[in-house]
C-alpha cells in the first residue's frame, strides 16, 4: 500500500530526519513522488515544499532548514496574478499557465538560513555557498560565495590552482568512509589538505 504524500511529508520524513545524509529510502521515495533527485550525504533538503520538482541535488549539501527554491513566478502580464487563473489544479484554467523552471544545485554546495533562490537561476556549481538571507538571481559559479539581495559574488573560496587539484580529485564521488581514507592520505601541509579541512 502507498503512502499518502501528505502522511509521507508529515510523519515520515520528519521520523527519518535523523537519517536523512544516508537514506537510500528517502532519496527513492523523493524522485518516485516529487521527481527530486537528492545526492548522497547532502541534508536539510527533504521538503517538497521548499524544493521543487525537478530540482537536482548534488552529494554533500548542505541546506539550512528555512532555504527556499523557487521553480516560477506569478505571471504578470495576465488579468491577474492570483493561481486561480493558472494553476490547473484549482478546476478553472485546463493546463498550467506558468513556466517552471527546474535547478541544478552541483556537489558541497552550503545555503545559509533564509537563502532563496529565484526562478530561472538554472545552476548553483559544486563548492558555493550562498550567504545567509541571499537572494539569488542569477547562476553561481562553482567554488564562489555570493551574498546579499540580490546575491553578489563576494570572493572565491580557493585560488584557481587549488579548485583544479579539488575537481581532479572528485572527492565528492567517494562514501564517508572512501573519504576518510583520502583526507588521511593528503599531506598535511598542502593546499588540498587545506581546502578539506575548510569543507
Amino acid at each position: 500500500m502507498q503512502i499518502p504524500n501528505r502522511v509521507f511529508d508529515r510523519y515520515v520524513v520528519p521520523w527519518m530526519r535523523h537519517a536523512e545524509m544516508e537514506s537510500a529510502y528517502l532519496r527513492a521515495q523523493f524522485r518516485k513522488r516529487y521527481g527530486i533527485m537528492i545526492g548522497l550525504y547532502s541534508y536539510g533538503c527533504f521538503d517538497r515544499w521548499r524544493i521543487p520538482p525537478g530540482s537536482r541535488i548534488g552529494r554533500y549539501c548542505s541546506f539550512a532548514r528555512s532555504v527556499r527554491i523557487l521553480d516560477a513566478n506569478h505571471p504578470i502580464d495576465r488579468v491577474s496574478t492570483h493561481p486561480f487563473l493558472y494553476d490547473r489544479h484549482f478546476g478553472i484554467v485546463d493546463a498550467d499557465q506558468v513556466e517552471k523552471t527546474p535547478i541544478v544545485v552541483e556537489d558541497d554546495v552550503w545555503f545559509g538560513h533564509n537563502a532563496v533562490v529565484a526562478p530561472g537561476v538554472g545552476r548553483v556549481g559544486r563548492g558555493a555557498i550562498i550567504g545567509a538571507g541571499a537572494v539569488v538571481t542569477r547562476p553561481v559559479a562553482p567554488y564562489t560565495i555570493v551574498a546579499g539581495i540580490p546575491a553578489r559574488p563576494l570572493r572565491d573560496r580557493f585560488d584557481a590552482a587549488t579548485i583544479a587539484r579539488l575537481e581532479a580529485s572528485r572527492w565528492w564521488e567517494q562514501d564517508r568512509r572512501a573519504l576518510k581514507s583520502f583526507l588521511s592520505a593528503q599531506s598535511l601541509d598542502g593546499p588540498l589538505a587545506r581546502a578539506h579541512a575548510a569543507v
